[in-house]
C-alpha cells in the first residue's frame, strides 16, 4: 500500500460579487470524501470574511492511495457565525468533486462550483493545490573534524566524540547521531557518517539541530566539552559558499551558559553530501504520466462471443470479466494521463481483411494508431471489434510485450522521468510462447514500464505464476534473471465476488515501488514541472 505517502491539498475561491444590499459573505470552505450521496466530512477550513476571492490557510491532510479511486467533494459556504458548516444557518455558495489522483497528477486543479443538480454556480471557482508531506527526501553524508578542544584529562588529552541532536517541534531533542571516539586527541577527525534527512531534521532544512562534543569516560561520567546550535540550511549553504580550497565550515563549541569561557574549540563541517531518494509521488508531480495499455486475448477457447456461455458474451445488462479488468485498471491510471488516451490491442485472433491470424493489433483496426478515447472508447472499440474477428490462437503474449517495450524504449531515450507504462494482459489461459514471454519480461524489466496479467475464466493459472516472481526470480531462458519484479498476475476468479475496485486496489499496489525502482536505477530525477495554468481540463459539471 502506498497509504504513508500524504499530501495536503491547500484552496483559493473566486466568487461572483453579491446582489446589491447583500452584507459581504463570510466564506468557509469544507472537504469530504466519497461522492455527492455518501460523502463524509474530514475537516473544515478557517472563516474568511468580507473576500469573494478568499485563500484559505488551512491545510486538509489526507492519505493517498495509487491504487484506489479516491474521491472528494469540496463544499463552499456563506457562514453566519455559530453552527458548523452545511447547516441550515450557512448558505450553500456550491461544491466541487474530483480524486486525489486527479489533484496529484496536475498539482493544481481548478473547477467550477455546482449548485444541486449539476447548475452552474454563476462564474465561481474553487482551486486545490497539492504537495507531498511525508516523503523521506533522502539522507546526507556528513564529514567533521574538531580543531583546539579543551583539554579535560588530567595525565593525557580528551578523548572526544560528537553527538547531534534534533530539536523537535515540542523543543525536546531526539539524539541522531553519536560518532566514534577519537583517543588522546584535541583535534580529532571523525569517520564521516549518513544519516536520513528525516532523522536529521524531520526533512525540513531550518529545524535548529544541538551539535555537543563530549570527553569520553569509560565509567559513563562524560565531560561536557562545549556545544553548538546549527540548521542544516546553514550548513548547505556554508558548503556551497567554500568553492574554492578546502570545504570547510566552522562552528565555535561553547560552554553552556554560565559555565566561564566563551568557547572550547572549533568543530569544522569537512564534507557535506545530499543523497536525495525520491518517492513515487515526487515523479507525478514532477509531470510524470501513465501510460496504460490493455491486451485482450481472443483465442478460440473463449468460446462464441455470441454465445451466452463466452467469456466475450456481451451481456446488455451485465459487464464481462474482460470488461470489469479492463474498466477497474483503466478507471485508477486515467487520472494519471493528462490525454485520456490508451492503447488497446488483441491477440490470438483472425482479422479483416485477409482474416491471417495477428498477436498484436490494434482492436479499433487502425495500424497507425491503436489508441482509443478513454475508458470508454476502449470499451466501445472492444464491443465493436468481436463481430469482425475470429477467435483463433494460440495464447501467444510475447509479441505485444514486445511492442510496448519498443515505445517504452524510445522514452527511455529521453533520459528523463517523463513516461512510464503499465500493460495490462487478459487472458482465458496460459500462455503458449512461455520461452519468448519469459525473455520479452526479462527485457522489458530495464525499461520505464510495468506487466499485470489477469486470469479470467476458470482455467488452471499454476504455471503462469512462475511470471509473477513472487516464489522466486524470474529468469530467461538463458538464465538471465529480470533486474526488476515487474510483473503481477492475478487470478479473475478470487475478485468474482468483490468489488471492482478490490482488483485494481491488488494489481497496481506494486506499481509505486516499481516506478520508484526504475528511475532510481537509471538515477533519472523528477523532471521539473511544467508551469501553472488556472484553467483545467477538469472543468465539466459532475
Amino acid at each position: 500500500m502506498w497509504g504513508w505517502q500524504g499530501w495536503r491539498p491547500r484552496g483559493h475561491i473566486s466568487l461572483p460579487e453579491p446582489a446589491p444590499g447583500l452584507p459581504p459573505n463570510a466564506i468557509r470552505l469544507g472537504i469530504g470524501t466519497g461522492g455527492r450521496a455518501s460523502a463524509v466530512q474530514v475537516d473544515r477550513s478557517e472563516v474568511i470574511k468580507s473576500n469573494l476571492n478568499p485563500v484559505f490557510a488551512k491545510i486538509f491532510t489526507v492519505d493517498y492511495y495509487f491504487e484506489e479511486v479516491q474521491k472528494l467533494r469540496f463544499e463552499v459556504y456563506d457562514s453566519h457565525g455559530h453552527a458548523g458548516v452545511g447547516t441550515h444557518d450557512d448558505d450553500f455558495l456550491g461544491g466541487m468533486e474530483c480524486t486525489v489522483g486527479q489533484i496529484v497528477a496536475q498539482k493544481r486543479v481548478t473547477k467550477p462550483l455546482f449548485l444541486k443538480y449539476g447548475k452552474f454556480a454563476g462564474k465561481s471557482t474553487i482551486t486545490v493545490i497539492s504537495e507531498e508531506i511525508s516523503g523521506n527526501n533522502g539522507y546526507v553524508e556528513l564529514a567533521f573534524r574538531a580543531k583546539k578542544l579543551d583539554d579535560k584529562d588530567l595525565f593525557s588529552k580528551s578523548d572526544p566524540f560528537l553527538e547531534i541532536y534534533r530539536i523537535d517541534d515540542d523543543r525536546s531533542e531526539q539524539l541522531v547521531y553519536r560518532t566514534e571516539v577519537v583517543k588522546n586527541n584535541l583535534s580529532p577527525i571523525w569517520e564521516p557518517f549518513k544519516v536520513s534527512l528525516n532523522s536529521l531534521c524531520s526533512c525540513e532544512e531550518k529545524r535548529k539541530l544541538r551539535c555537543v562534543v563530549w570527553d569520553y569516560d569509560s565509567r559513563g561520567k562524560h565531560d561536557f566539552i562545549g556545544e553548538f546550535f546549527t540548521t542544516f540550511e546553514e550548513m548547505q549553504k556554508a558548503m556551497g559558499e567554500n568553492k574554492v580550497g578546502a570545504r570547510t565550515w566552522g562552528q565555535p563549541v561553547g560552554q553552556r551558559r554560565g559555565c566561564g569561557a566563551p568557547n572550547s574549540g572549533v568543530v569544522v563541517l569537512l564534507d557535506l553530501k545530499i543523497h536525495r531518494v525520491y518517492s513515487f509521488l515526487d515523479y507525478i508531480m514532477g509531470g510524470c504520466q501513465i501510460h496504460y495499455t490493455v491486451a485482450i486475448d481472443f483465442t478460440a477457447s473463449n468460446g462464441d462471443p455470441r454465445n451466452s456461455c463466452s467469456l466475450h458474451y456481451i451481456n446488455p445488462y451485465q459487464p464481462n470479466e474482460y470488461l470489469k479488468a479492463l474498466v477497474a485498471v483503466g478507471e485508477i491510471c486515467q487520472d494519471y494521463d493528462s490525454d485520456k488516451k490508451f492503447s488497446a490491442l488483441g491477440f490470438g485472433a483472425r482479422i479483416p481483411p485477409k482474416y491471417e491470424v495477428s498477436h498484436d493489433f490494434a482492436i479499433n483496426f487502425n495500424p497507425d494508431n491503436d489508441e482509443c478515447e478513454g475508458i470508454q472508447g476502449v470499451v466501445e472499440s472492444y464491443q465493436s471489434c468481436l463481430p469482425k474477428i475470429q477467435l483463433y490462437g494460440p495464447t501467444n503474449v510475447a509479441p505485444i510485450i514486445s511492442k510496448v517495450a519498443r515505445v517504452a524504449a524510445d522514452e527511455e531515450r529521453t533520459k528523463e522521468a517523463s513516461q512510464y507504462f503499465i500493460l495490462l494482459i487478459l487472458t482465458d489461459g496460459v500462455v503458449t510462447d512461455m520461452a519468448d514471454t519469459r525473455e520479452a519480461i526479462v527485457r522489458a524489466s530495464y525499461l520505464p514500464m510495468s506487466i499485470i496479467i489477469v486470469g479470467v475464466g476458470n482455467a488452471d493459472f499454476t504455471d503462469m505464476q512462475i511470471l509473477d516472481g513472487d516464489d522466486g526470480i524470474l529468469r530467461s531462458p538463458k538464465g538471465e534473471p529480470v533486474l526488476r519484479d515487474i510483473v503481477q498476475f492475478v487470478p479473475f476468479r478470487e475478485f468474482k465476488n468483490a468489488s471492482p475496485t478490490a482488483l485494481a486496489k491488488c494489481v497496481l499496489a506494486e506499481v509505486p515501488k516499481q516506478v520508484v525502482e526504475y528511475y532510481s536505477y537509471k538515477a533519472f530525477p523528477p523532471r521539473c514541472p511544467q508551469p501553472e495554468t488556472p484553467d483545467s481540463n477538469l472543468s465539466s459539471p459532475q
